[in-house]
């Protein structure tokens, strides 16, 4: 028999007598994933309609739900980013815009490294409730939150009410706030705006940590929060 054969064969892996030393090689190619070097939780907060939802679904699945239903309580979905170097696993948090569920979702604000507050840019009232939501990141939130204002529905750039000066004006009374505008539906600028808020958390951080340190590491110190059974009815969606 052709000698070549006989080595196509075992490399197949189909002989009970391939060789162990390949064997050995496919086992060594799957290797688990690297581990996260970071955990972080970010909230989505914002009135009733602005589009939370949608802009959370465009950046974790790059999908859009045209005609959606309002959240109730809160949702989450998991994305996992690479940054200066470092593997960040997200876990970002949708709440509900309705005034009921204030005193559910204030409970996500306490371990939030980022803050995503959303308005619509056709609809005054959503920027008129900005003040509100202030006051409850005050209120609730940690002084080393990040803060990004997004001004959501760029596609309706038609139907505008709120001009981008007025929303610059607003960010600029408020210490450390950015401001970015942005369309879930057209998928523009959304994971820039995401991307640049998760930067801007990793430049408070110590982003070398020895492996002898991992155990006290941001990894262990952010755990996943747990859903209280009551925070558990049928999820629904926001446009």
């Amino acid at each position: 028999m052709d000698s070549r054969y006989e080595i196509q064969r075992r490399a197949g892996g189909g002989s009970a007598n391939a060789s162990p030393a390949l064997g050995a090689q496919s086992r060594r190619r799957k290797m688990p994933p690297r581990p996260a070097d970071y955990k972080l939780q970010i909230i989505i907060i914002g009135s009733r309609g602005v589009g939370k939802t949608s802009l959370m679904e465009r950046f974790t699945d790059d999908t859009f739900c045209e005609a959606c239903k309002s959240t109730v309580g809160v949702d989450f979905k998991i994305k996992t980013v690479e940054l200066r170097g470092k593997k960040i696993r997200l876990q970002i948090w949708d709440t509900a815009g309705q005034e009921r569920f204030n005193s559910i979702t204030s409970a996500y604000y306490r371990g939030a490294k980022g803050i995503v507050l959303v308005y619509d840019i056709t609809k005054q009232e959503t920027f008129d409730d900005l003040p509100k939501w202030m006051r409850m990141i005050d209120k609730y939130a940690s002084e080393e939150a990040e803060l990004l204002l997004v001004g959501n529905k760029l596609d309706c750039e038609t139907d505008r009410i709120i001009t981008k000066q007025t929303a610059e004006r607003f960010t600029s009374r408020i210490s450390g706030m950015r401001f970015c505008e942005a369309s879930a539906k057209d998928n523009f600028n959304v994971e820039e705006c995401f991307l640049k808020l998760v930067d801007d958390i990793l430049a408070k951080m110590p982003l070398e940590i020895p492996n002898r340190k991992l155990s006290n590491s941001i990894l262990s110190l952010q755990p996943e929060p747990e859903v209280p059974p009551e925070l558990n009815p049928p999820r629904m969606h926001c446009c």
